[in-house]
């Protein structure tokens, strides 16, 4: 294949073609920055570049080889100068539209990247034709490519346009030294309120403060956004559809723009009519994807991104922080000592990168503790912890007391069923807090492996995950989408995070986490990691409904504090299970009240300890 990758990574993903940007090149148009621009934009899609050679249809194909020739030698020259290995392809073509067309939809191409050049009628003519026709979104650049610190204004238009100029702002953003700036205006286009047409997109906006929004109330919007544009290096904005326009560049705003602008316009539209509109309940979805696209590429890692556990250390010295590893089991004797073992050697013993580890224990009934004193690890029983608040059952609590007993500013659980434990379980999850400041919290993910008799089912694992929490999210808390497994029992977070949220005490701990660090904090203070493959034991079918139960009670909590609502407690917390018995069926009835504790930082004894632990180590 003729391509350019934007990325360093050669694997395949299965038979499944890539996403990629289109840059077509025509004979007597040839911007050689456009392929920066698109390496920019691309957000880790393949750059494609396709020369075409236009023939006329009374002209032998043959007559074109020397232009042909030529251009490939042109384009081959401006694909090395921005680091691309590939030989591009090249087409003579009698009708470049459709052979665009068709190789757009061959290639599963996802933005088609123009330049304007008004003094050529035939090839105006041709992006006339594209920008009516082409089955993907169109980016048309007027004017020189973007270089790295300029700054860069998006004009936010009624329509779902505007989505895409968003989106590829925001990726012009990361790839390189932009200051990004958004302007609504209000005002006489198309009789609209941009406010009002624009659905979801001032949640985006709130979760992107590096972003300077301004909103424009003028007479003449046109003349406005002008004058606005002197201040910045490239103006993008996306088309408007109106029954008059149909979204090309016939519509007032775009054409005044293109003739009068005093920078480069980048207009983005979709290259073709919308025929269906869209149902009442998935309005501001596009907005939302925005959002989530963005995070998930910007805040998703891999573990072996921080394989360089000396380099962790020296990052945690130099920010002067500790900390805190945090095991919770319930008869976990089989795996906890391998855990303990490996955990221990290579990142306490070989590399100090942890300050502590702790056991935080359910009361086991079997030989768990007597496991982890050998290791010489502090055992603690969590019903024994501030038994004045009373005791309670379930994961949650162990968490929330572990907080209690822990000294580190960074706090890191992991489960200890583990049976394939390697000590990227723990640095993978502590690498993104280290060198990304902003990060408050950390999930881990993996492929879950499920057994089924002889039977390995790769990727069987993660029932409650699929069936329960990542629907309550989509349909709740849509900005959380973007989590592979939000129940995951490895993550870990700032202690100054921490101590502020409200635990449930069960199965619901991790969901409800999420939710309220994303309510506080924003999205942008979650991050993922992808800890490679988990083999743990598989709960029965009745474990796993008992827990969904659990995390729907917390789910609807949230909402309840969120909207003001009484759902939860008009709800049954009574459970019905079914147990099956040989030859009969019964009913068998368990509570199961997903509980909360406040915040760590509301208890009193909690205070004083980090009072006693601040007093020390200020006379080291």
């Amino acid at each position: 294949m003729d391509e350019i990758q934007t990325n360093t990574a050669k694997t395949r993903r299965g038979r499944r073609k890539r996403r990629r940007i289109l840059v077509p090149i025509f004979n007597d148009v040839l911007r050689e920055p456009l392929i920066n621009l698109a390496q920019q934009l691309g957000d880790g899609r393949m750059i494609q570049v396709l020369g075409v050679v236009s023939v006329k249809s009374d002209e032998a194909m043959s007559q074109a080889s020397s232009l042909t020739q030529g251009l490939r030698t042109r384009v081959r020259k401006a694909v090395r100068a921005y680091g691309g290995k590939q030989w591009p392809r090249i087409i003579a073509s009698t009708n470049p539209v459709f052979d665009v067309i068709s190789f757009i939809s061959e290639q599963n191409v996802s933005l088609l990247l123009l330049p304007w050049s008004a003094q050529n009628e035939a090839y105006c003519e041709i992006v006339e034709s594209l920008l009516e026709r082409a089955p993907c979104p169109i980016a048309l650049l007027q004017g020189n490519a973007p270089s790295k610190g300029d700054r860069i204004l998006v004009v936010l238009r009624p329509g779902p346009d505007s989505e895409l100029a968003l989106r590829l702002g925001l990726n012009l953003a990361r790839s390189g030294d932009y200051s990004l700036s958004t302007l609504r205006p209000e005002g006489p286009i198309d009789d609209a309120q941009i406010s009002d047409n624009i659905p979801g997109i001032n949640q985006v906006l709130e979760h992107l403060p590096q972003i300077k929004d301004a909103v424009l109330v003028s007479d003449d919007p046109v003349q406005s956004i002008l004058k606005q544009a002197e201040n910045f290096d490239l103006l993008i904005v996306g088309a408007c559809e109106t029954e008059e326009s149909g979204g090309d560049l016939n519509d007032p705003l775009s054409s005044r723009l293109f003739k009068e602008s005093p920078i480069p316009v980048l207009y983005t539209c979709s290259g073709k009519p919308i025929e269906i509109q869209p149902q009442p309940d998935l309005v501001g979805i596009g907005a939302i994807s925005i959002l989530v696209d963005k995070w998930f590429a910007e805040n998703t890692f891999s573990a072996k991104e921080f394989e360089n556990i000396e380099h962790l250390l020296k990052r945690k010295l130099a920010q002067n922080l500790t900390i805190s590893l945090a095991l919770p089991t319930l008869n976990e004797e089989q795996t906890v000592g391998n855990v303990i073992r490996t955990i221990k050697e290579a990142l306490m013993d070989d590399v100090p990168l942890l300050d502590e580890m702790i056991l935080i224990d359910s009361n086991s009934t079997d030989g768990t503790r007597e496991i982890a004193h050998s290791y010489n690890i502090p055992v603690y029983i969590h019903q024994d912890i501030l038994p004045q608040y009373g005791e309670r059952h379930g994961k949650g609590e162990a968490l929330w007391k572990s907080l209690y007993v822990t000294h580190g500013d960074i706090v890191i659980w992991i489960d200890t069923d583990i049976t394939n434990i390697r000590p990227h379980f723990v640095y993978g999850l502590i690498g993104p807090l280290l060198h990304r400041p902003n990060l408050k919290y950390i999930k881990g993910f993996y492929l879950r492996p499920t057994r089924v008799g002889n039977m390995t089912h790769a990727r069987g694992g993660g029932r409650v995950t699929e069936l329960t929490a990542r629907p309550l999210l989509n349909l709740f808390y849509p900005a959380l989408s973007g989590f592979i497994q939000p129940l995951s029992g490895e993550y870990g977070g700032r202690r100054e995070v921490l101590q502020q949220l409200p635990f449930s005490c069960g199965y619901g701990v991790e969901i409800g986490l999420l939710i309220d660090i994303l309510e506080r904090y924003g999205l942008e203070a979650l991050g993922q990691v992808n800890l490679i493959k988990r083999l743990h034991r598989n709960q029965p079918l009745t474990s796993l409904s008992k827990m969904s139960f659990a995390i729907i009670q917390t789910a609807i909590r949230k909402i309840d504090q969120r909207d003001g609502l009484q759902l939860l407690q008009d709800v049954n917390r009574a459970m019905k299970l079914i147990r099956h018995e040989e030859n009969r069926f019964s009913l068998e009835v368990e509570r199961i009240a997903e509980l909360q504790r406040p915040p760590m930082i509301e208890i009193p004894e909690y205070l004083a300890r980090q009072g006693e632990n601040d007093a020390a180590l200020s006379k080291r």
